[in-house]
């Protein structure tokens, strides 16, 4: 059980992460997986991101369409919508109360 309690907050966490990562700019599965890595985000399985993507996409979050590409085959890039900058911005607000809580108990201890 604490398994799956783990795997929603990391669902929870990585959607709120894509979507920032959208509102700056398009991206396509593989992109958003290197730009995650460059936030430090390099365990995230790859499996996970797309099963990800097509839920974020079913709750209309994001909207995904498909481009040539000249290095390979087509992509299907996702391009944040309104509901999902609403949906960030929700985020945002939760993680920082979130983290607020969490460092105020760390510090707790630390003083313990």
């Amino acid at each position: 059980m604490a398994q799956d309690i783990s795997s929603q907050v990391l669902k929870g966490i990585l959607q709120g992460v894509i979507l920032m990562i959208l509102n700056k700019k398009a991206e396509y599965g593989y992109g958003l997986s290197q730009e995650m890595n460059r936030y430090g985000l390099s365990s995230v399985p790859k499996g996970t991101i797309y099963p990800l993507l097509t839920a974020m996409e079913k709750r209309g979050f994001i909207t995904g369409k498909r481009k040539a590409s000249t290095l390979g085959p087509t992509r299907k890039y996702y391009y944040i919508t309104a509901t999902g900058k609403q949906e960030k911005d929700r985020f945002i607000q939760e993680w920082s109360q979130l983290q607020k809580s969490v460092n105020t108990l760390i510090k707790e201890e630390s003083h313990d």
